[in-house]
């Protein structure tokens, strides 16, 4: 790779410009849908559809957070919408009082539930029905560094 320019040449404006489109335009594009469709963020969604693919649908805030890519007091927040709706409880953890723990409920099932048909679609008419099997495959490894690398800045290191 030639380092010694500071611009990007032309395939890499390319990739780039892309790259940022989807980046920026494809979570409003989801955002939109959830909101007609669901009355939720693409963001609440993410976080519905993370408790309710993990153990017992629970989850400590902390870890919650992170996996949303989430600040705690952001989660908070959509945490008391949750809690006023029944779509979720918060109790300390048994295990370890100073973490809070985060249980969907049947309700908040319920909302994973019915508000998934219209979002999976959308997410495979936006992603994966424009790619062959070959390019998914390979947008896949492309993205997986890329994701690796970015994570190791983020934490650090």
């Amino acid at each position: 790779m030639d380092t010694s320019s500071p611009w990007l040449d032309d395939d890499q404006q390319e990739l780039w410009q892309a790259l940022l489109t989807v980046v920026i335009a494809l979570p409003a594009a989801l955002d939109r849908q959830l909101q007609r469709d669901a009355g939720i963020s693409n963001f609440e969604y993410g976080v519905l559809a993370r408790l309710s693919m993990s153990d017992e649908a629970t989850m400590r805030l902390s870890d919650l957070a992170r996996d949303c890519d989430s600040t705690q007091p952001r989660l908070s927040k959509v945490m008391d919408r949750f809690e006023s709706r029944d779509w979720v409880v918060r109790r300390p953890d048994p295990t370890d009082g100073r973490y809070t723990l985060a249980t969907l409920t049947h309700i908040g099932r319920q909302k994973v539930v019915a508000s998934a048909p219209e979002h999976v679609a959308q997410v495979k008419r936006l992603v994966f029905d424009p790619l062959s099997a070959a390019q998914r495959r390979h947008l896949s490894a492309a993205l997986t560094r890329i994701a690796a690398t970015v994570r190791q800045e983020v934490e650090g290191g």
